[in-house]
């Protein structure tokens, strides 16, 4: 997902750089010093791109990149970058999701399964609730006989603050149809992940 090229300020960013305006003093920063004279601006634009999936449909973005196929061997991506806001802390979330299914009658243009990851990840996140917006949002798109998402991430609100364990990472999955029900599935897609 590229940045979208700077334009006027929108109301939503004038409403944010206005907060932002406030919170500095707050911290105890003088707002007015001369570094810090376009912050809330910058952190207006930058907050608006990380949560840009809140303005995109998954059903529009897939719809004109599902193809009628025979194929019913598992098709996988894996190290689908992503980047998120824990939706507690808003401080940063990063890692890696693994995106797989088995399909039905259709199949979906490769690039799509990292736009999927990324919708869902530009949004206030946690990454249990990401992973399964991942796959949901595929079974319902596709209809395959199967959808496999793990996702291994690090959490700054863990690593900088808090219980401060800055080598800890974070693993969830959320396995449906046949990923679930076959033990055999389910260890192929992991072991497939793990190469």
């Amino acid at each position: 997902m590229s940045q979208p090229p700077q334009g006027p300020e929108t109301p939503a960013q004038k409403t944010i750089a206005k907060a932002i305006a406030t919170v500095l003093p707050a911290l105890g920063e003088d707002g007015t010093r001369s570094e810090l004279a376009k912050t809330p601006q910058r952190v207006a634009r930058s907050l608006t791109y990380l949560t840009s999936g809140y303005g995109q449909d998954v059903k529009a973005l897939l719809a004109d990149a599902l193809f009628e196929s025979d194929s019913d061997e598992m098709v996988l991506v894996k190290d689908i970058e992503l980047y998120s806001l824990c939706e507690h802390h808003l401080l940063p979330f990063f890692g890696r999701a693994h995106v797989a299914y088995l399909p039905g009658k259709r199949i979906l243009g490769l690039s799509k399964l990292a736009r999927v990851v990324d919708v869902f990840a530009r949004r206030l996140q946690v990454q249990e609730r990401l992973t399964t917006q991942i796959a949901s949002a595929l079974e319902e798109a596709l209809q395959p006989r199967g959808v496999g998402v793990l996702i291994e991430a690090q959490h700054l609100c863990m690593m900088m603050r808090g219980v401060e364990k800055q080598n800890s990472s974070t693993v969830t999955s959320c396995m449906l149809g046949r990923f679930r029900s076959d033990p055999k599935t389910r260890q192929e897609f992991l072991s497939l992940v793990k190469r």
